[in-house]
């Protein structure tokens, strides 16, 4: 005999029933309309997604099964629609988000996306206008209203405590049945995999909710199945027994230039321009060593290919679409390219003319083994591109700044250019663009490619500018040049000459007459290649690099020392890291006042060393009116009460209003 309080239940509210049939409906609507955004239905038609449900289908059933899992908690609650609409709204932004990064990248929206959640907020108004950033805020303020009201005034489920907590458990373990039965025989049906070679086929191939719950647990490096001390040691005798004798030129400034989206447009096959928009890339190439470069990112994701040029290390190692600047590399130290020349006498600056904390490199860097930071934020006022991200320019007095202000050592310069970042404009945006697109393997894309050709052009201007002047000076010199990803212009494999979407180029120029030497490298071996030839093997993962690539095991010893120094027990150093973090000074100078003047009645005038538009004068904890006008000179428009240059202090505070540095 049924218990009056069930009988009531079921009597009174047969509609709560109608919500085992709902919530399943809403799942299957919600994983569709994800995996229209995934594979880009919106935009490019309905082909991909009727590939992946057709040739994938458990697959997808893995995706539905893990929507599902999600909203089967509402069950539990009173609130069951409100629930219900607040996960429904978390899934279709993540969904919106996915879609709207793979028009705007070739990557997809992943967990390490979350990471640098602040960056790309600030880097939203290069991709959207005002109105449509307008519209987009508006819509999710009344959502979050409706939310609030829907919490407020929405329906509440009848059911007793006891019938809710027994329909939801009863759902939950039926739910979680079928999701780990279909995820088992996704795996064997070979329709799911945990190895992504490439991120963006990944999300295609499995699905968004599946690949984006594998960047959220897939993290780190996973430990070699025998990782021991006895293997380290081998490791480590083998690379002594390698090691050659060499005469290390310690004398030789060490220059690294990682241009951002830098290709040749020559590889982009069936792309016609008026002229050649890189003809000093050209001319190099014939020239000097050069070669492909294969990267680990695509489209976007710059601080991968420069973890890997740094440290050695692959960051394909690591899990799917991590940046091991935001988790690895924040809290401790590792051998790198500075370290190695730090440990030969030399100065190690970093230079980016573009925001400290993108990427947290403002942190990051100081266990790199950097001893100074240059980001766009110590630098004199720069000229914008249309897509208003700071042109390279800048960056050759930049760096002919930090090879004059260690005059008594050899430099390592390593520097991030940021001019030929995306998004590249769909429409018409230059007038009269000196490079015109005659012939476009996408017409759609014409002026885009118009718009990223006439960027490469200033940046070629770059480089023929800093090697005019580092010719000039009485130093030997070695600059390393190459292209970080390709760009996110919607290219596919066969639309380039490597017939690969992970190969840039390099460029090692040099003014004292090194032999041509080309050579295609990975991103981890190429500071190892630059520093070969010049006879420095300091540093195990340089040496591994430089004179262990011709053993069997080299790609499994790799994984093993990676794992070592980052995760294991430090076996390589005896236990003990041997790095330590730097004390990086913020700007390769210090800002410092000189003077204090008055002129006139209401101008007084601040003068002395390395301002920046982001420079904020105090006297007493309080912020002084102030502006820039050069880097030696700032105008006050309030009276300081006071001449004595010692008396005011100087902040560097970034547009988010994060002090990078204090003078106090």
């Amino acid at each position: 005999m049924k218990r009056p309080e069930k009988l009531a239940d079921a009597g009174r509210h047969p509609q709560e029933r109608v919500a085992f049939l709902h919530i399943p409906l809403l799942a299957l609507g919600l994983t569709l309309i994800i995996e229209f955004f995934n594979h880009k239905t919106f935009t490019s038609g309905f082909e991909d997604f009727w590939d992946f449900v057709t040739e994938a289908p458990v697959a997808l059933l893995v995706n539905y099964l893990l929507i599902l899992i999600t909203l089967v908690p509402a069950f539990f609650f009173r609130r069951r629609v409100f629930y219900s609409a607040l996960i429904s709204f978390l899934w279709l932004i993540g969904g919106a988000v996915n879609g709207f990064i793979l028009l705007n990248r070739m990557t997809p929206f992943t967990v390490a996306d979350l990471t640098v959640f602040q960056t790309g907020i600030d880097t939203l108004p290069n991709y959207l206008s005002t109105p449509y950033i307008v519209l987009l805020v508006t819509a999710l303020v009344l959502v979050a209203a409706g939310l609030i009201f829907l919490f407020w005034k929405g329906p509440k489920s009848q059911l007793s405590g006891r019938s809710r907590a027994l329909a939801g458990t009863v759902s939950l373990a039926l739910c979680s049945a079928l999701l780990a039965g279909g995820w088992q025989l996704a795996f064997q049906l070979n329709q799911l995999s945990t190895v992504f070679s490439n991120l963006a086929f990944a999300y295609e191939d499995y699905g968004f909710s599946y690949c984006f719950l594998q960047t959220w647990l897939n993290r780190g490096i996973r430990q070699p199945s025998n990782y021991n001390a006895q293997e380290i040691s081998r490791i480590q005798e083998t690379i002594t027994a390698n090691t050659a004798e060499t005469a290390a030129q310690t004398d030789v400034n060490v220059l690294f230039v990682q241009l951002e989206s830098f290709i040749d447009p020559s590889e982009i096959e069936g792309l016609e321009l008026s002229e050649d928009p890189v003809p000093t890339w050209t001319a190099l190439k014939e020239q000097f060593s050069t070669g492909y470069l294969t990267v680990p990112v695509v489209g976007a994701g710059t601080a991968n290919t420069e973890c890997e040029v740094l440290t050695g290390m692959s960051t394909r190692l690591f899990g799917p679409g991590e940046y091991p600047y935001q988790t690895c590399l924040k809290d401790q130290a590792v051998e790198t390219v500075a370290y190695n020349l730090k440990a030969n006498g030399y100065a190690a600056h970093a230079i980016h003319n573009h925001r400290a904390t993108f990427y947290g490199r403002n942190e990051v860097y100081a266990n790199l083994g950097f001893d100074d930071f240059t980001a766009l934020e110590y630098m004199p006022q720069v000229q914008l591109t249309p897509k208003n991200w700071a042109k390279d320019g800048i960056l050759t007095s930049q760096i002919l700044k930090a090879l004059d202000t260690t005059p008594d050592q050899a430099d390592l310069v390593f520097t991030v250019s940021v001019q030929g970042h995306g998004k590249y404009p769909m429409d018409q945006v230059l007038e009269n663009p000196a490079v015109t697109v005659t012939s476009c393997p996408d017409e759609d894309y014409r002026y885009a490619m118009e718009y990223y050709v006439n960027q490469l052009r200033e940046m070629d201007h770059f480089i023929q500018d800093l090697i005019t002047e580092l010719s000039s000076r009485d130093e030997r010199t070695i600059l390393v040049l190459y292209g970080d990803h390709l760009p996110a212009l919607d290219l596919d494999a066969q639309d380039m000459a490597s017939k690969s979407l992970y190969k840039t180029e390099y460029i090692i120029w040099d003014n004292f007459g090194l032999d041509k030497v080309d050579d295609d490298l990975p991103a981890y071996q190429l500071a190892a290649a630059a520093l070969s030839r010049i006879g420095i093997t300091t540093g195990t993962m340089n040496a591994f690099h430089q004179f262990c690539q011709s053993e069997p095991t080299y790609a499994s010893d790799l994984w093993k020392l990676q794992y070592d120094v980052l995760y294991g027990q430090d076996y390589l150093y005896g236990g003990t890291n041997p790095y330590a973090p730097t004390d990086m000074q913020m700007g390769m100078a210090p800002i410092t006042v000189n003077t204090i003047l008055h002129l006139g009645e209401s101008a007084w005038y601040v003068l002395g060393e390395n301002f920046s538009p982001y420079c904020q004068i105090f006297r007493d904890g309080r912020q002084l009116e102030a502006e820039y006008v050069t880097p030696w000179l700032m105008r006050l428009t309030e009276d300081p009460e006071t001449t004595d240059p010692d008396d005011l202090q100087l902040r560097v505070v970034d547009k988010h209003n994060e002090i990078l540095s204090d003078t106090e």
